[in-house]
């Protein structure tokens, strides 16, 4: 399960906003605004904006305060305990999931996700960083993962999230090829540097706000057990949880584009 010991550094936003200064990400607002002046336009897509909102209820993030929990490199022996607390607290998250003994390893957990309307995305098959591998590689690393979530959900992921957050062109247009949205993220409790479920706690609660993607790893001993705190002060300040494409409805995470 510590396949990732050198994923210690993998979820620093800086990795992925420094190192690559002229990434173009799109804010949530940002897609909701472009939607509805397409639609009143007359040119929205008639198919459906909440398609893939998932199975707890829809919610309009233009006027409601929302906020998308994410979760990386599962699943894990904590991720049946963490869908436990999501189903009692009534709150949806996105699953960004890894392949080899992960995806592999827990298939039932990988259904249940999905069954319990989370939405499940993938993080790459063996967490290779994208931006240091050769194309056949990097579509090898992405097309694995949709395959096999498919095969276990019936839904073929629409959303990935590269390994460090660490993206191209080349990533770009291979993702966009594969229909795959990238998205990266506003918060980070950097869990992979610490068991203590308070500070991961307290981290996640100073970062937050309106439209933020919080990033964490249900791998990692000290998150899940801080799970409930992170809901409960959460709503308790007016924040409603959904999905990463609850959020950019009526939008629509677009192939080959970036998200945060």
């Amino acid at each position: 399960m510590r396949v990732l010991a050198t994923f210690a550094a993998a979820a620093s936003l800086t990795l992925a906003l420094s190192g690559c200064t002229k990434l173009e990400t799109h804010s949530p607002s940002s897609v909701r605004n472009a939607a509805d002046a397409q639609a009143a336009d007359g040119k929205a897509d008639a198919s459906g904006t909440q398609a893939r909102a998932g199975g707890l209820g829809t919610v309009d993030c233009a006027h409601t305060k929302c906020i998308a929990l994410t979760f990386d490199a599962g699943p894990s022996e904590n991720s049946a305990r963490l869908l436990d607390i999501l189903k009692e607290k009534q709150v949806p998250a996105t699953f960004f999931l890894l392949g080899k003994r992960h995806i592999d390893t827990y298939p039932e957990l990988v259904r249940r996700m999905a069954d319990e309307g989370h939405e499940v995305a993938s993080h790459t098959w063996t967490h290779k960083i994208l931006t240091d591998a050769e194309p056949d590689e990097i579509r090898e690393e992405l097309e694995r993962p949709n395959k096999e979530i498919e095969r276990l959900t019936g839904e073929r992921p629409i959303l990935m999230r590269p390994p460090q957050g660490r993206t191209d062109d080349t990533v770009h247009d291979i993702s966009r090829e594969l229909g795959l949205a990238e998205v990266l993220w506003t918060v980070t409790a950097k869990d992979y540097k610490t068991n203590d479920s308070d500070l991961i706690t307290e981290r996640v609660l100073d970062q937050s706000s309106r439209d933020g993607i919080i990033l964490l790893h249900d791998i990692y001993d000290g998150t899940v057990p801080a799970v409930p705190g992170i809901i409960d002060a959460l709503k308790k300040r007016g924040y409603v949880f959904v999905t990463v494409p609850q959020l950019l409805a009526p939008g629509k995470a677009e192939p080959g584009k970036v998200y945060r």
